[in-house]
């Protein structure tokens, strides 16, 4: 169903519409065992960060609320979203990132873990950093610039820059675990950061 759906999208919103922009593609791995994490204020991020590495397949973390609604559930589990408790996020909660990590798999995280803007008040989570430590396989940050409402997806026009990949495995091997996962973290906060100011001149340049 992914492969389907995405298609069309990519059809309708890139090649048709030309909403998206998508900037530093070349810092993309070419294998897609690595973790693709984004600034998150609606739905669209979730879309236009598929289209962005179309036709690379992004597995996503959703909340379990999501899945209540059996149908639409189903219907979640064929795009390749998966389940996770956020509130009681447990060794379980990784099993299934991981799996996918170590099958060469993409997976797409939100690390701000809500639809928010990225501000001050608002540090990422560890999670996207334990997943890609443990998977052994690099975070791609990326930040987003376009429409919040699903029309805007068509009649808008989007922008996706993405940074340069953050290996997980080059570290002292004299650093703790939780340094590691401190010090990464950081890395890819400062670097999401860094991408969502550069997005914002460049766009607000044009």
């Amino acid at each position: 169903m992914y492969k389907v759906i995405s298609s069309i999208l990519y059809f309708i919103i890139v090649k048709l519409s030309k909403s998206l922009t998508v900037h530093g593609k070349e810092n993309i791995p070419q294998l897609n065992k690595y973790v693709a994490t984004c600034t998150h204020e609606s739905y669209n991020e979730v879309i236009m960060l598929g289209m962005s590495i179309f036709p690379t397949q992004i597995h996503y973390m959703a909340k379990k609320e999501l899945f209540k609604n059996k149908l639409f559930g189903n219907f979640l589990l064929s795009l390749n979203a998966f389940p996770v408790d956020r509130e009681n996020p447990g060794p379980s909660t990784l099993k299934k990132p991981i799996k996918l990590l170590k099958e060469n798999k993409t997976v797409g995280i939100f690390p701000t873990g809500q639809r928010r803007q990225l501000s001050e008040d608002a540090p990422l989570k560890r999670g996207a950093v334990t997943i890609a430590m443990m998977g052994g396989a690099p975070i791609l940050p990326a930040a987003y610039v376009g429409p919040k409402n699903i029309l805007g997806l068509i009649t808008g026009h989007a922008h996706i820059k993405f940074g340069e990949p953050i290996e997980t495995k080059d570290l002292p091997k004299n650093m703790k675990r939780n340094e590691r996962l401190e010090y990464l973290t950081k890395q890819l906060e400062n670097s999401t950061r860094q991408l969502q100011v550069e997005l914002n001149e460049t766009v607000n340049s044009k």
